[in-house]
This record gives structure tokens, sequence and C-alpha cells, in this order.
């Protein structure tokens, strides 16, 4: 069989393992990874950018290793190649976590229990929730729900396309070393930057791929676009900016603003300034809007996919 259609089925069946199992509760791959990641940093950490830089090489670069070494091993089976691809897809994406923890919080909300879903939003995102009313939960929820349709989905099938196995769990991995160290702090702020560069670097095509899926998938495909091109750019993320912008305008709503992190205070700009307040309603309709996303880049990625392996054969017929 093929590699891109060995990638196809393989990455289809994780996206419906994740839809009908979602996470595990115990023994979660990425969490295993992040145990091992804090070993690493308790024998590295130094207040200096190099050993960041060594400490994201390492953990970053074991996974993708550990990939190549998987993938190499199955590489004469189709069967237990399509096995592993699906395995690695239903571990590295979160949509089914994604979606349940958003609608346990819309759910608090929409029965007026705005303790409850302050209680809920934790699971979900670092926002401090005691300083959030319930419109700057829901907020906080839609926002969550957009960033990590491109983080925990569609970035990770379109690094699958590029690069397989090794392509998926190396943007996992990258992307849970920005979560743990890549934050300012005065313990990360030289230690992560290495990790919160290369978060960026590898979470740029699946951002502006997140925010074209959102324009088409959308309700108010223009809106999506006008808030992506007028209010992107102002976002202090390269890649949230993005994602977030076409959300909102998809969704006819505000997001941005005055937030609160750990205590400490950040005034973001707004996006889609046109649209509405988000309520509890608009967490579902997010949470939709994030799925169809997710199926359209299987779709896309699957192109990606064809047109690598086509260009490698192409290229080794050539030679």
């Amino acid at each position: 069989m093929r590699a891109d259609r060995v990638f196809a089925y393989g990455a289809a069946a994780g996206l419906l393992g994740d839809l009908l199992l979602g996470d595990p509760r115990h023994g979660h791959p990425v969490a295993a990874f992040g145990r091992a990641a804090g070993a690493v940093e308790r024998k590295l950490w130094r207040d200096h950018r190099g050993w960041g830089a060594l400490h994201t090489a390492v953990c970053a670069g074991g996974a993708v290793a550990l990939g190549a070494v998987a993938d190499r091993a199955v590489r004469t089976s189709p069967a237990a190649s399509l096995a592993l691809t699906g395995a690695a897809t239903w571990a590295v994406v979160g949509s089914t976590s994604l979606a349940r923890e958003a609608r346990g919080i819309g759910r608090a909300l929409e029965a007026g229990d705005v303790t409850g879903a302050r209680a809920r939003l934790p699971r979900l995102c670092g926002r401090d929730p005691q300083a959030l009313d319930a419109h700057g939960i829901a907020r906080a929820v839609v926002e969550s729900v957009a960033e990590n349709t491109s983080d925990a989905v569609v970035g990770a099938l379109v690094w699958g396309a590029v690069g397989g196995v090794p392509g998926l769990l190396g943007f996992r991995a990258v992307n849970t070393l920005d979560a743990m160290v890549g934050h300012r702090s005065p313990r990360y702020l030289r230690y992560g930057w290495a990790s919160a560069r290369l978060d960026d670097a590898a979470g740029w095509p699946g951002a502006r791929l997140t925010a074209v899926l959102a324009a088409a998938a959308g309700p108010d495909p223009r809106g999506a676009l006008r808030a992506w091109r007028t209010d992107a750019r102002r976002h202090p993320s390269p890649n949230a900016g993005p994602v977030e912008a076409s959300f909102a305008g998809a969704l006819g709503v505000r997001l941005g603003g005055t937030l609160s992190y750990a205590g400490r205070v950040e005034h973001r700009p707004v996006l889609n300034s046109t649209g509405r307040t988000v309520t509890a309603p608009d967490i579902e309709r997010a949470v939709r809007l994030s799925r169809r996303v997710g199926w359209l880049a299987l779709g896309a990625a699957v192109a990606v996919r064809a047109a690598v392996t086509a260009a490698a054969r192409a290229k080794g017929r050539a030679s």
C-alpha cells in the first residue's frame, strides 16, 4: 500500500478513534512525554537560553526519533503501518476532550451556574477564573476552542502529512514543551525561549490552514476573512491571532480584550470589533465549527501527503 494511502486511512482511523473514545483517563502518551520532559528539565535547567535549547532538542528530537524508529520497524507491513499511523494520530489529537470540556462549561453557564463554570475552566485554559463573569468565561472558552483546534488537531495533521508518524509525534512534543516551559515567567523567560520559538515556527502552517478552513466552514466566511485581515496581526501571538480572528468573524462575536493569567493582567486587542458579546450558546457553535474544521483539515492533509508521496516517487524515478 502506498504511503499516502496508509496516512489517509490511518489518520482517518485516528480521528474516528478520538471521536469515539476521546483521551484515555490514565496512561496518556502525551502525559508520559510530559513526565519525561519534566525529568529532563530537572537535570538541565539553568537560567540560560542555551540550556533551554538543549532541553528542546533532547525532548522534541527524542519524540521524532522514536517515531522514526517505530515507522521503520513496521514499514514492510502495510497493516502495521496503518495501525501505527492511526494510533499516533489518536494519541496526538485532542478534539473530543476539547469539545467535552468546552460543552461542560457551556452547560454550566446556560444553567446559571457561574461558580461551576469557573471551577471547570482551568481544565481548558490557564485564565484566572475568579476574575471572569459569565461573558468572560464564555469568551475564554471560545478562544481556547479556536486556538486548540489549531494546536490539537490541524497542526498535528499538517505535520503528519509532511513527516508521517515522526511529524505527528514531533509536533505534539513541540506543542507540549511550549505549554510546559514556553510561557513568560521568571523561571522560563530564557530557558523556555527555544521551545516557544520552535512552537511558533511549527504552528505557523497549521494556524493559517485553520483560519482558512474556519472561514470556509463557518456561517460568515466574509466576516471571518475580514477579521483575519484587519485584526489578526495585532494579536501578540503570530499563530493564535489568525485563528481567533477567523473564528470570531465566522461566529459573529468579539474576542480578545482584557484577561488575566496567574495574576498577570494583559490587555489584548479586540478581534472582530463589530461582533457581539460572546454568550454561552456560542460555545456549542464554536465546538461545531471546530469539528468541521478538523475533518476538512484531514482532507487537506491527505492531499498534501499525496503530493509529498508523488514528489518522492518522481524523484526516485529521475534518479
